[in-house]
């Protein structure tokens, strides 16, 4: 596409290990944590999207307004994987439901992938633990989306009964956080940045 080049070489690209409890914003009014306190980072760089302060993982950060469109505009789809943990153990049906799409405020998810891991995932304790309920069951989803409307997987879980304890964004179009720690940021490599670039595509899908 072309352009590309020219983007990668002139804007920055950033991974950002985003800890539980920190905003994904700059500045806050009210003194909680954000990303300010977890710097510095360059210059014009910002949030592509944002997750939850209850929410933890991968949040990307950039100065390139073309990327961020693509990334955040409904038509352009693209991945995002979230572990879940939900309460209770979701049944055959409730999972393909939620992989077929659920109603949230008056409109249907696009399909999505859901898959039940079978062990808890690997991932540093939270800050603040998860206050689970006397003799109530919990289990692990790994669910893909290729749309982000507003805490859309929490909304998800909890339409079909099952509401989300905790949740981590572990990859976003191809990117992962791999070698990074709570709290942590990196730049994208430019072969990074180009594969990211080339993977939006040009044209919204339908």
């Amino acid at each position: 596409m072309p352009g590309r080049k020219h983007d990668v070489n002139n804007h920055t690209y950033i991974i950002f290990y985003k800890p539980y409890g920190v905003l994904s914003q700059f500045t806050d009014s009210a003194g909680r944590k954000t990303l300010s306190d977890f710097g510095p980072f360059p210059k014009d760089v910002y949030p592509v999207g944002r997750l939850d302060a209850d929410s933890e993982g991968l949040l990307l950060l950039t100065d390139d307004t073309n990327a961020k469109h693509h990334l955040l505009e409904p038509g352009f789809d693209h991945t995002r994987t979230y572990l879940v943990q939900v309460e209770r153990i979701p049944t055959r049906e409730q999972l393909a439901k939620l992989e077929s799409g659920v109603v949230i405020e008056g409109k249907k998810t696009k399909v999505a992938t859901v898959v039940k891991l079978e062990q808890e995932p690997q991932l540093p304790p939270r800050e603040v633990p998860i206050r689970f309920r006397k003799n109530v069951a919990t289990s692990w989803l790994e669910i893909t989306l290729t749309e982000g409307r507003n805490r859309q997987v929490r909304k998800m879980t909890a339409a079909v009964g099952h509401p989300t304890l905790r949740l981590f964004r572990v990859a976003q179009e191809g990117l992962t956080l791999a070698g990074l720690q709570p709290g942590k940021h990196r730049r994208l490599t430019k072969t990074e940045a180009s594969l990211l670039l080339d993977s939006l595509g040009s044209s919204p899908h339908s």
